[in-house]
């Protein structure tokens, strides 16, 4: 028979608040994702990821100039020692600090392929191999020299540096890219030789600020070059506060070919794109005909960039055909700035130019002491082992008689010439072949050369004056390896003002022209037919709806909406709906209120001149120009409240004014009696007891009255039949014999 099996006791629960428990975990995300992974430290610009890949290089003595080694082995150390992290994570972040185009100042020599602009992915880590930089190599100086401090690694097993020496202003020469929990870090790469010019005059004036300083620091230096178009003052402004963005363009030229064709060469992208998604995003864009000016594009690149692009024509702007592209491609693109960082690898704050520059001398200075504290104990400690090896050789045969004849020799040379513990300690390691007869000389030599180095520390450490004069030596030693005259040091981003185009022609860069045919159905339904179609009998509308109005147009067009609340909605042929169907309803397009309706649709041609009236009979004359808004809400023109409404709209087009309303009655009076506006209720133009105002028209008194009946047919009245019509503005008019019984002329915006 079988043991009983004796269930084992239930452990113990606690009952927590989940929102208690939530909060609790969410902030301990939220700190980790901050401190240790997204916001570099303002000190030495790097995320732990990127110091501790260094710093895991040094240890394997990776400096410049030394041999390879695979990048397998780098990662591995790293992960086990430092980083308990994915080893995938760790060579990414590598590969980004070899990568030239991504990197202004690499941080890592790599060897092998660790990828590309085209955003090929790099050789897996068994087949690359790597060592630091110069860079890296600033970076990392004096962090033997106690120059920083150290904390436990992740195991407590060893340690690993709180932060890097940083010799370097690798935060604003290398930049950083982050996201957390609740905030993120954008900083673009900038000119190292202008950032030290900065920062030595921030030595000089501590009181310096941001806007000073852009006398040296113009702007970003992006490794991939490209052209920045942003104003000075919006530089400026992004500098003083820490945020803003930067509007980077592709650099290009025009090339020549035979017989007067040319082609636009783009020899530099913004920084951070893809070329090859840049490329097939043109392709894109010209299959969907959407690129009118481009002919073609083809990558020609091999060590340097050279996209081509092909106009459609010779005839072609190239400033035009840029400027679509420019609109529609990353060949213009936003670099964002959010100096948002780690101050005193604590606290997150968004600094300025100042205080990022600011932060980092006083960090070079902060390593300045430390190390030379650290050379100061050496030297005293060097020193007091001189002292007692002096003794020694002066008393050489009596030293050698006790550690010959004493047990203990240690004690007893103490006792016997008043030596510290360390400097007995030294006399017993000494070795034999140390006893020559030069040894005193060389002893004394290296004595005074130490105590007159041990007088310049202590003076160093007494003057602060001394110390900001060694830190801007410093500064002035990375400008000199940097300068504007070296290959790495050389600025790559220009700056330039964005060219001045016509909007309109820009606009229309962007369409493929055609002819069309707008349709407009009685309840609203705007759609597309391709050409100029006269015969609309076959066409289809929903159940309940008619047409309404149609008119020819091209895909370029704009077109103007006269809504009856009074406003003008602009809208674009080339986004309407096309093909088969029955459209769409115009309010997807437009911001119109529901209560609203039109009045009359028609293509924007710029400079006529508009009479508009409402329903109560109130009216004026209106540009064409002051009627286009830029928004989906409109632009409102005539100024009406309901019950009262906008009514009729007529192009203007002689010197005569006809108005008819609902009672059947018109009124005929000279058109200089309306006023012209921008905006307003305008002026009575027909007095009414219990009718309103159905239609107004415009016309040469001369020429006659002509209008059009239900059947489309064209009516015509002369200038000896308008007689009894005519009178002037405000008056109530007089029945209208032979007019049309809609009381409409059908005349609308000719």
């Amino acid at each position: 028979m079988g043991k009983r099996l004796i269930p084992p006791e239930p452990a113990e629960i606690h009952e927590v608040m989940l929102r208690d428990a939530l909060e609790e975990r969410y902030l301990a995300y939220a700190l980790s994702t901050i401190m240790h992974r997204a916001l570099p430290d303002a000190r030495d610009g790097l995320k732990p990821v990127h110091r501790r890949i260094l710093y895991g290089m040094q240890l394997l003595r990776l400096d410049p100039g030394t041999a390879f080694k695979k990048s397998a082995k780098i990662v591995g150390d790293v992960m086990g020692s430092f980083h308990p992290h994915g080893d995938q994570a760790i060579y990414d972040a590598m590969v980004r600090l070899a990568q030239d185009f991504s990197s202004r100042y690499p941080l890592v020599d790599g060897q092998g392929n660790f990828g590309n602009i085209d955003g090929d992915n790099p050789a897996a880590y068994r087949y690359t191999e790597a060592r630091m930089t110069d860079v890296a190599r600033l970076l990392l100086e004096g962090i033997n020299e106690d120059g920083v401090e150290f904390r436990p690694n992740y195991d407590g097993q060893s340690k690993e540096p709180v932060v890097l020496p940083g010799g370097f202003p690798n935060l604003l020469a290398n930049g950083a890219q982050g996201i957390a929990v609740g905030m993120a870090t954008s900083i673009p790469p900038h000119n190292v030789a202008e950032l030290c010019d900065a920062a030595l005059h921030l030595i000089e004036k501590p009181d310096a600020k941001s806007k000073a300083l852009l006398k040296w620091v113009k702007g970003p230096d992006f490794p991939t070059g490209g052209i920045i178009i942003d104003s000075k003052d919006s530089l400026a402004e992004a500098y003083m506060t820490g945020r803003g963005s930067f509007r980077t363009r592709a650099k290009w030229n025009q090339e020549e070919g035979a017989r007067g064709t040319w082609v636009v060469v783009i020899t530099e992208i913004p920084w951070l794109v893809q070329k090859s998604r840049l490329v097939e995003k043109i392709a894109e864009l010209l299959n969907e005909k959407k690129l009118p000016l481009v002919g073609d594009v083809r990558d020609e690149s091999a060590e340097d960039i050279r996209l081509v692009i092909e106009p459609k024509s010779r005839a072609v702007d190239p400033e035009l055909l840029m400027e679509s592209l420019f609109r529609l491609t990353e060949l213009e693109s936003r670099i964002p700035l959010n100096l948002n960082v780690l101050v005193k690898g604590r606290i997150p704050k968004v600094l300025g130019l100042t205080e990022c520059l600011r932060e980092w001398l006083d960090h070079l200075r902060d390593v300045l002491l430390r190390r030379s504290n650290y050379r100061k104990e050496q030297i005293e400690h060097r020193l007091e082992v001189l002292g007692g090896y002096l003794i020694a050789y002066l008393n050489i045969d009596k030293v050698i008689k006790i550690i010959r004849t004493e047990d203990e020799p240690k004690p007893a040379l103490i006792k016997a010439f008043k030596l510290t513990e360390v400097q007995a300690d030294a006399i017993l390691n000494m070795r034999l072949r140390s006893l020559r007869k030069l040894e005193e000389f060389e002893i004394r030599t290296e004595d005074k050369n130490l105590r007159n180095e041990l007088k310049g520390i202590k003076s160093l450490l007494g003057s602060e004056v001394e110390q900001w004069g060694k830190v801007g030596d410093q500064v002035r030693n990375v400008r000199e390896i940097f300068g504007p005259k070296t290959p790495l040091g050389k600025r790559r981003t220009q700056f330039a003002d964005a060219p001045e185009h016509d909007l309109a022609a820009i606009e229309e860069a962007f369409v493929e022209r055609e002819p069309v045919t707008v349709v407009v159905s009685d309840k609203g339904w705007v759609r597309t037919l391709k050409g100029h179609v006269a015969d609309l009998s076959t066409l289809t509308f929903k159940t309940d709806d008619k047409l309404d109005q149609a008119f020819f147009a091209e895909t370029t067009s704009k077109l103007l909406l006269f809504a009856t609340n009074g406003r003008f909605y602009s809208l674009d042929v080339g986004k309407l709906p096309g093909g088969r169907g029955h459209g769409e309803p115009i309010r997807l397009f437009i911001d119109m209120d529901q209560d609203a309706a039109i009045v009359s649709l028609f293509v924007n041609k710029g400079g006529r001149k508009f009479l508009v009236a409402s329903h109560d009979g109130q009216g004026f004359i209106v540009n064409e120009d002051d009627c286009v808004g830029n928004t989906r809400k409109g632009k409102q023109v005539l100024n009406v409240e309901m019950p009262n409404e906008a009514r009729a709209i007529a192009t203007v087009m002689g010197d005569s004014v006809a108005v008819i309303g609902t009672n059947h009655k018109m009124v005929i009076f000279p058109i200089d009696q309306v006023p012209e506006m921008a905006r307003g209720r305008g002026v009575r133009l027909q007095k009414y007891t219990s009718a309103a105002l159905s239609d107004v028209t415009t016309f040469d008194l001369k020429a006659g009255l002509t209008w059009k009946d239900s059947s489309g047919r064209d009516q015509s009245l002369t200038l000896k039949e308008l007689a009894d019509w005519r009178g002037n503005r405000a008056d109530a008019g007089r029945l209208a014999h032979g007019l049309p019984k809609s009381n409409k002329f059908l005349r609308g915006v000719e």
